[in-house]
């Protein structure tokens, strides 16, 4: 019989991806750092699926942050206040956007999908332009093929 999962835990078995993260916000590694260590989970992760025997390995299962904040970037969803211009959104304002910096706030965060985890919430009105400005998933997809 053929197998699926929806998803997998992202911190990794020793919180790795915690650890991560907060060393690349506290300014003590890079954004290349922080994307190894994230490279090693996902591969890690999709390596005990084979050999779980799941039959179709899921891709774009990983967050950073949470699965609606990358969401709202794939879609271009990020609000003026964060000075995007367009391209592909980076680690600076993907965090900004869910943390906050030293000069504009975080988006609100609530309770989503019957659960006690906190998403962020989009900032969607008229003049939101959306534009495909993360490439995320596509990259997963690729990722975990190869």
């Amino acid at each position: 019989m053929a197998s699926h999962i929806v998803g997998y835990p992202r911190m990794g078995p020793k919180r790795e991806l915690k650890f991560a993260l907060e060393s690349f916000w506290d300014n003590k590694s890079s954004a290349e750092d922080l994307q190894k260590v994230a490279a090693d989970l996902r591969s890690s992760i999709w390596q005990q699926m084979a050999a779980a025997g799941i039959k179709y390995i899921p891709s774009n299962t990983f967050s950073y942050y949470d699965q609606v904040l990358d969401a709202t970037s794939m879609l271009g969803a990020v609000p003026p206040r964060y000075g995007w211009n367009g391209g592909e959104i980076g680690f600076d304002t993907y965090f900004s956007m869910a943390r906050g910096n030293a000069s504009v706030p975080a988006m609100e965060m609530t309770k989503w999908f019957d659960t006690n985890y906190h998403f962020i919430v989009p900032e969607l009105g008229p003049d939101v332009n959306f534009s495909y400005a993360s490439h995320k998933a596509v990259d997963e997809y690729k990722e975990a093929k190869a």
